[in-house]
């Protein structure tokens, strides 16, 4: 089980888009790909709760957590191996980790809490609830925005992991977004 949360190493630069639901990530994490001409690793969480949902109409359970986050690192390293500049993770398991604490009463699963902190990112895009809730079979606390929120930059900041603030319209996230990428991908390239 623990190797299939371990990240596998790459020689690109790893973003990650982090916060509460309906705040623009997946949209981002797709212009961004395409600006970069690279390649974006998806939210699995979706897609496996969206077929739990189509065939049980049954929502996430604590049990589901360790099987998403299994399966985000295996596309995420899948998808590294695609790219030798930047990768664009829609999530991270410090994500699946914050859902995790807030849903099923404080608690996290002890080796998706180990690889939700061991693994390692270049930057974390930090997406604000200033966009327009769209509400899908998956989404449930539309009122409980500002706490995500909150309890997502407390993440970010307990663990000391790099971050941007992102607010605006789609426009002037992807302006800011790529004006640090650029940074490190300019760094990436004088190392290689």
């Amino acid at each position: 089980m623990e190797k299939t949360l371990e990240q596998q190493p790459a020689n690109c630069v790893k973003i990650v888009l982090f916060g509460p639901e309906s705040t623009g990530k997946t949209t981002l994490s797709q212009q961004l790909a395409r600006h970069y001409h690279s390649v974006w690793v998806p939210e699995y969480a979706r897609e496996y709760l969206q077929n739990k949902w189509n065939n049980h109409r049954k929502t996430c359970e604590s049990k589901d957590l360790l099987p998403i986050a299994v399966g985000q690192m295996t596309l995420e390293n899948q998808l590294a191996k695609k790219t030798d500049s930047v990768l664009i993770c829609d999530t991270d398991l410090l994500e699946t980790k914050v859902y995790s604490e807030t849903y099923y009463s404080g608690t996290c699963d002890p080796v998706l809490e180990k690889y939700a902190i061991k693994n390692n990112y270049d930057l974390y895009f930090l997406t604000y609830i200033d966009t327009p809730w769209e509400a899908d079979d998956l989404r449930d606390k539309p009122e409980e925005r500002e706490a995500m929120f909150e309890k997502f930059e407390s993440a970010l900041i307990k663990y000391n992991r790099p971050y941007v603030l992102l607010k605006g319209d789609k426009k002037t996230r992807l302006q800011l977004a790529t004006k640090h990428i650029d940074l490190l991908l300019a760094k990436h390239n004088d190392a290689v």
